[in-house]
């Protein structure tokens, strides 16, 4: 009996460890802020995919492998979004998705963690780090947090009207991978 015991709590912390769960574009936000011409631009990017393993009890096996469609850019302007799927901008013929895959993970308060990776933007890729919250919510998780990032260091746009530093924010409901 014990043997029995033993190997269903084994079988239970190991189906904790590989939860699986995938952003639910639908019900997901990727959304930037930019100053041009000193007034704020805001728009997003849909088309979210990836895979995220998260598990608070083990925060260690914890990977987050997402990507966004570069396409996606909408600004509400057609004109500007046109422009900014160009080779000056995200040249989305050439590099369609913008990757972003952490390297880890550490826990702060309850539902509070900050996480590394290497965000990839027109196959320049770049160590960013950056605070977020993770709130259980049936079948899955919600994850909200923000950051900045120098737009020239990928090689976005040229333009002097432009302000370098880029302000995105995220909210991403990932639900668990049904087997």
């Amino acid at each position: 009996m014990q043997s029995r015991a033993g190997l269903s709590l084994l079988l239970v912390l190991c189906l904790r460890v590989t939860a699986q769960y995938v952003p639910a574009n639908d019900s997901s936000t990727v959304q930037f802020k930019i100053k041009n011409f000193g007034f704020d631009v805001s728009g997003s990017f849909g088309g979210l995919v990836g895979t995220i393993q998260f598990d608070p009890a083990n925060i260690n096996s914890a990977q987050f492998d997402v990507s966004i469609d570069a396409n996606s850019i909408n600004t509400g302007v057609e004109m500007r979004d046109n422009h900014l799927r160009e080779f000056d901008y995200f040249d989305i013929k050439q590099y369609p998705r913008i990757h972003f895959e952490s390297t880890r993970l550490s826990a702060g308060k309850r539902g509070d963690y900050l996480i590394w990776g290497k965000l990839t933007i027109k196959n320049v890729t770049k160590e960013i780090d950056f605070p977020f919250r993770a709130t259980a919510v049936p079948g899955g998780y919600r994850f909200a947090g923000s950051f900045s990032l120098n737009r020239k260091d990928f090689g976005i746009g040229g333009a002097s009207t432009i302000s370098d530093k880029l302000d995105v924010s995220l909210e991403v409901l990932a639900k668990i991978v049904k087997k």
